[in-house]
C-alpha cells in the first residue's frame, strides 16, 4: 500500500508498506481522506517542533477517515463499506489518568503520526489502515472530507469545555488557520454573542467572517484598541496561533475575570502576568480530546456545524507533495486535504 512518509525536513516520500489484517476487536479500514494538520507541516517544514525531532522515517497523518473493509473477531456496530471517522488516540486504559478518565493525558498514548516517543508512532496517511474498532465513529451521511475534520473539529471543542458557557459571551478568537475557524464556528453554535478574529492572511480573515465571526481584523500592533476602553471587551479569548503578539495583544482587550484558553502551539511564551494579575484573567491549556470526538462527528451529521466550506483543497494521493506545500499558504488555505479514495 501506498504511505506519506517523512524521512527529515522537506523530505516527504510516498512509499509501499505492507499491509496488516485486522486482530480481535480490530477494523481494516480503506482510507478515505486525511487533513493536512500543524504538526504535519512542523514535521515537513522543520523536521519537528519544540523538542520532539524526528529520529526514524514516519508516517504522517492524524485527520482522517476511511471505509471499513474487514472486521475483526468480535467487532460489532460497524459494517463493511461503512464511512467511519477515525480518531487517532489510542490511550492505554490503565495508567494514572485514564482510571481518572482524563484520556486525554494518557502517560502511554499510541496518538498517529507523532515522534514524541521512540520507536515513533506511525501515522494514518496510508491507502489501508488498521485501527481499534473504538477508535471509529460512524460518519454515515458525511462526505469522507468532512468525517476526516472530526479530529480538529474535538480539539476545538474540548477548548470549549475549557472556556466553560459561552451563550452570551464576547469571544476573541486569534489566529484563523483551520482551528481558529472551528472555533469560531462552535463558539456561534454554544451561543456567542460577539465574535471577533485577527489574522495576519486576508484570505483567512475572509473565511471567518464566512465561519460567522462578526469582524475580522488585521493582526498587529493596536489591532484591537477599540476594544480595550473600561478595562476590556472579551470574556474568552481562544488563542489560535501559538504567537507571542497575539497573547500580548489580546490581554489589554480581555474583560477583568475572563479566561484565556490556549490551544496554538507555538512553543514558550512571554506573558503579561501584571495585567493578566490586576484583570484576574484565568489562563488554561488545552490539549486533545476525547469524548468529544463523537460529538464532533455528530454535530456535523446533524448539520449544526458546517465544516465543508473550510475544505478548500483536495489533492489525489500522488499530488501529496504539492498538497503539502498549499497545506501552509494561508494566502489560500485553510484546510487542505488528501482524497484516498472516491468518496
Amino acid at each position: 500500500m501506498k504511505s506519506i512518509v517523512i524521512h527529515e525536513a522537506r523530505d516527504l516520500r510516498l512509499e509501499d508498506r505492507p499491509e496488516e489484517a485486522p486482530g480481535p476487536g480490530q477494523v481494516q479500514i480503506r482510507m478515505g481522506a486525511g487533513g493536512i494538520c500543524g504538526s504535519d507541516l512542523h514535521y515537513y517544514n522543520h523536521g519537528g517542533f519544540g523538542t520532539v525531532r524526528l529520529r526514524e522515517p514516519m508516517i504522517l497523518g492524524h485527520e482522517v477517515s476511511g471505509f471499513v473493509s474487514k472486521l475483526g473477531e468480535g467487532v460489532e456496530g460497524l459494517r463493511e463499506g461503512q464511512l467511519v471517522a477515525i480518531s487517532p488516540s489510542r490511550s492505554c486504559g490503565t495508567c494514572r489518568y485514564c482510571r481518572e478518565a482524563a484520556y486525554n493525558h494518557c502517560l502511554d498514548m499510541r496518538f498517529y503520526g507523532s515522534a514524541m516517543p521512540f520507536p515513533h508512532i506511525q501515522g494514518a496517511f496510508r491507502e489501508v489502515l488498521v485501527a481499534d474498532a473504538t477508535q471509529c465513529v460512524p460518519a454515515d451521511g458525511l462526505s469522507a472530507g468532512q468525517a476526516a475534520m472530526a479530529e480538529p473539529l474535538a480539539v476545538v471543542l474540548h477548548a470549549l469545555k475549557q472556556a466553560g458557557p459561552l451563550l452570551g459571551k464576547s469571544v476573541l478568537v486569534t489566529g484563523c488557520g483551520p482551528i481558529g475557524i472551528l472555533a469560531i464556528l462552535a463558539a456561534r453554535r454554544a451561543g456567542a454573542d460577539l465574535v471577533v478574529a485577527t489574522d495576519l492572511s486576508d484570505f483567512t480573515r475572509q473565511m471567518a467572517e464566512k465561519a460567522g465571526a462578526d469582524t475580522a481584523i488585521a493582526a498587529g500592533k493596536g489591532a484591537l484598541e477599540a476594544f480595550e476602553a473600561e478595562k476590556g471587551t472579551f470574556d474568552v479569548l481562544f488563542e489560535c496561533s501559538g504567537a507571542v503578539a497575539a497573547i500580548a495583544g489580546a490581554v489589554p482587550a480581555m474583560r477583568p475575570g475572563g479566561t484565556m484558553v490556549q490551544l496554538g502551539m507555538g512553543g514558550d511564551m512571554e506573558l503579561p502576568v501584571q495585567m493578566m494579575t490586576a484583570r484576574e484573567l484565568s489562563m488554561k491549556g488545552s490539549f486533545r480530546f476525547h469524548e468529544e470526538f463523537s460529538t464532533g462527528v455528530h454535530l456535523m451529521q446533524k448539520g449544526l456545524i458546517d465544516v465543508a466550506p473550510f475544505i478548500t483543497q483536495t489533492f489525489r494521493l500522488d499530488q501529496f507533495a504539492e498538497a503539502f506545500e498549499t497545506a501552509g499558504d494561508r494566502s489560500r488555505a485553510v484546510k487542505a486535504q488528501i482524497a484516498f479514495a472516491d468518496a
